[in-house]
């Protein structure tokens, strides 16, 4: 079976999770072609990804005679299929905030991967994200291109569905999976009812051979860590005004905020405006094996979120035997229990999540050694990578024996 993983943005520091489900999906014995939009600009500083990034074509760097010339091609050989693709470009594009001409720039990028995908025999293509990179894959195949299927993350998805052309995207997939129940769920409030049977759980995964047995808690100072893109979304400034608040409980405690982003000024603003500056170290974007030494140089997550899918980091940390500290925000509460695997606060509450963060610094080692046993086994036994693959390879031999 031989698929194509359409993209935006690949590889990622935050995306890792993409790469071990290709690498999984070719243990399985798949071939997967990697056609992204374009490079990532920040560093890669994951020897992985950069592995990745040399084995990825990127089209945008076809430029725009490159791409002209794809499209040209498909309106002289296949002018039939051109007009149908293009008055869907043209219907996600009124639809959309970006409008229709940066919908016939992806007219154009699908173009070239309806070509790639010709030319590599590709059976299938799968898009990460309903965003860009399905809006690409449903054109390329109504460009003559293999069926496509899409995996839906969140939370971008679910707060513009319209404006994505989520239903027609469901309605033109071969099949749809969401990451979480909670995902499937959003799914399907924009599925049409006969679509549900195509509609699926697959979930995100660690490599369970990569977590031997956790460290033991550190003793003395509090040390929590927290992990993702500095944006809005992640709740991050919600956490700094929460340290503030653990001061009066916690005389002694360590962050460790490991990421970067837009946020970055405003947050080492925050941090120094609240004398913060001794307690908090913003380390950039580590690879995996840098993340995990800071987990296991943690008590705990922490992972205020105001909007996510499943994050993965979530499953890292369990999967290292720290409970997890998180917000009642889409399939977070899937993982995160309480009393048994962590603490669930609401989001944008900085006194509630003060309030959890001093209760587990009082909580006894051995109680906080049991909750993360806990959650390894739920992350092994609903997270394996391997065996998440192995579900969506099922997936996809399916929709090539039924030719989509």
């Amino acid at each position: 079976m031989k698929l194509a993983y359409v993209l935006n943005t690949y590889p990622q520091p935050s995306h890792s999770f993409i790469r071990r489900e290709l690498r999984a999906l070719e243990r399985e014995g798949a071939e997967v072609v990697r056609l992204a939009m374009r490079r990532a600009q920040a560093d890669l500083p994951d020897p992985q990804d950069r592995e990745e990034a040399a084995a990825t074509e990127y089209v945008l760097e076809r430029g725009a005679a490159g791409l002209a010339l794809a499209l040209v091609r498909v309106v002289l050989v296949s002018p039939v299929r051109f007009g149908a693709a293009l008055r869907l470009a043209v219907r996600m594009g009124r639809a959309s905030p970006r409008g229709v001409a940066r919908h016939l720039v992806y007219l154009a990028e699908a173009a070239h991967v309806a070509r790639r995908c010709a030319r590599e025999g590709v059976q299938h293509m799968h898009a990460h994200f309903g965003t860009n990179s399905a809006s690409v894959a449903l054109l390329a195949n109504a460009l003559g291109g293999p069926g496509f299927s899409l995996t839906v993350h969140g939370p971008e998805e679910f707060d513009a569905p319209a404006a994505l052309s989520l239903p027609l995207k469901l309605r033109r997939a071969a099949f749809a999976v969401g990451v979480s129940q909670f995902g499937r769920a959003q799914l399907c409030r924009w599925a049409d009812f006969d679509a549900w049977p195509r509609l699926h759980v697959v979930r995100c995964g660690v490599e369970p051979a990569g977590f031997a047995d956790p460290a033991p808690f550190p003793a003395g100072t509090l040390r929590l860590v927290s992990v993702g893109r500095f944006s809005e979304q992640k709740g991050q400034m919600v956490l700094i005004e929460a340290l503030s608040l653990l001061q009066e409980a916690v005389a002694d405690f360590h962050l460790a905020l490991v990421g970067d982003g837009e946020m970055r000024p405003e947050l080492e603003r925050a941090i120094a405006e609240r004398g913060l500056s001794d307690r908090v170290t913003l380390t950039g974007w580590l690879p995996e094996a840098g993340v995990r030494a800071e987990l296991d140089r943690a008590h705990a997550l922490v992972l205020p979120s105001f909007a996510e899918g499943l994050p993965v980091v979530i499953m890292e940390a369990m999967a290292a035997g720290r409970p997890v500290i998180s917000t009642h925000v889409a399939g977070i509460p899937e993982l995160v229990r309480p009393g048994s695997t962590g603490w669930l606060v609401p989001a944008g509450d900085a006194r509630a999540l003060a309030d959890a963060m001093t209760e587990m610094a009082a909580t006894p080692a051995a109680r906080l050694s049991a909750m993360g046993q806990a959650g390894r086994q739920l992350v092994f036994e609903r997270h394996d990578a391997g065996a998440e693959a192995a579900r969506l390879a099922t997936l996809f031999r399916r929709a090539v024996a039924a030719g989509g």
